[in-house]
């Protein structure tokens, strides 16, 4: 139990380090003056929103991984596991169209209707979900048996990684020389991000190469649930972080090469090399925080960080509006560096205290329910309530 709290707290952290990274650069990219935005401040700013949509879509991955594995040691046949896993995505896809519908009718009547079809984060979450769960249902039956588990999650782990690599070798060309241009441009934008545009954009977010980023959190994820890594957690993480260092240098090797597999190259947006630096930093950030947690100061006491991860979905959703939206907590576009820093600040801890109201009510709920529940049960096996 307590292996199960400090592992469900590592991916807590790493979702609240996104959500903290995430805020710093909405903030920054909505509030700062022209003037402003030509500073060395604002570019190391956005730099740093460069990892937030992996991270989420990674641990979106390796979340994934824990239902699975929980649910197959369970004895859940893989069609059961099929059916969990497949609903709660479509509800993820089901709230991202929710999500652009009320970005629409807030906007109303500045914004366009084709924003209504705009590929976004979550869009992109709950259809790569899906597709993990399709995986998962191939690769083989669930049991509670450990033998039969843990070929299963070999399997898995395997199909999973592949998965991965397939979908970032096709992204170039799915992104030029061999678009989809023959599906309707809703449809193309979910392989390529075209939108609207002429080309696809790097600031959307479509399954090439974006849903890669879950199935390696899927692999990493069973990795770290794997037998070995179970007795020997601190040297399985290490080694996740080395790979992580190693595949950051391979990234630059290929990149250095003078053999070009694509017509097009692209190498900060859409290159598979540009792909695996970015699961190499997501792996050495995983290092760090597993780090952080297991010996640092992380879970002594309340931690901010924690507690924004722990509802990422809600304040990702909320804080939009008051930065992006027409409820914007400051003038978009016209702030100073300490303008928008204070503005920072203050969405920072509005957004903790929503995260605060949102566990205790649901704690609070889970109580009476129970409460509710175990009184009814009385009531039933009571001889008076079948006299």
């Amino acid at each position: 139990m307590a292996e199960k709290s400090q592992r469900l707290s590592h991916i807590d952290w790493m979702r609240g380090l996104a959500c903290v990274l995430m805020f710093q650069t909405h903030c920054y990219d909505s509030w700062l003056s022209p003037e402003a935005r030509k500073t060395a401040f604002f570019h190391v700013s956005q730099l740093g929103g460069t990892f937030p949509a992996p991270l989420f879509v990674f641990l979106a991955g390796v979340s994934f991984a824990l239902v699975t594995d929980r649910l197959r040691a369970k004895g859940a046949s893989r069609n059961a596991i099929a059916r969990t896993t497949i609903r709660r995505s479509a509800e993820i896809f089901g709230l991202a169209l929710l999500f652009r519908l009320q970005e629409f009718a807030l906007g109303y009547p500045w914004s366009p209707w084709t924003d209504l079809l705009r590929v976004d984060v979550l869009n992109i979450l709950g259809l790569s979900m899906m597709l993990m769960g399709v995986l998962c249902w191939f690769t083989g039956e669930g049991s509670g048996e450990v033998a039969v588990a843990e070929r299963v999650r070999r399997r898995t782990i395997l199909a999973a990684f592949s998965t991965a690599t397939f979908v970032a070798l096709l992204t170039p060309p799915l992104w030029t020389t061999y678009r989809p241009h023959w599906l309707p441009w809703p449809l193309e934008s979910y392989i390529n991000g075209v939108h609207t545009f002429d080309k696809p954009q790097p600031w959307l977010f479509p399954l090439f190469p974006w849903s890669a980023f879950a199935f390696v959190g899927l692999g990493v994820g069973l990795l770290l649930l794997s037998a070995y890594a179970r007795k020997h957690a601190d040297a399985g993480v290490a080694a996740l972080g080395g790979a992580g260092i190693l595949a950051c240098a391979a990234s630059v090797w290929f990149d250095r090469i003078p053999v070009q597999l694509y017509a097009v190259y692209d190498y900060w947006h859409s290159s598979p090399e540009f792909f695996l630096m970015r699961c190499g930093l997501l792996l050495i950030v995983l290092f760090l925080v597993y780090a952080w947690c297991r010996w640092g100061w992380a879970q002594k006491g309340f931690s901010p960080i924690i507690q924004l991860g722990n509802t990422s979905l809600l304040v990702y959703w909320a804080h939009i509006e008051f930065v992006y939206g027409r409820f914007s907590i400051l003038p978009k576009g016209k702030c100073s560096i300490a303008t928008a820093s204070l503005g920072l600040l203050t969405i920072f801890l509005a957004m903790l205290a929503l995260s605060v109201i949102r566990t205790r009510t649901k704690g609070a709920l889970a109580k009476v329910w129970q409460a509710r529940s175990a009184a009814a049960r009385a009531a039933g096996a009571s001889p008076a309530a079948g006299s």
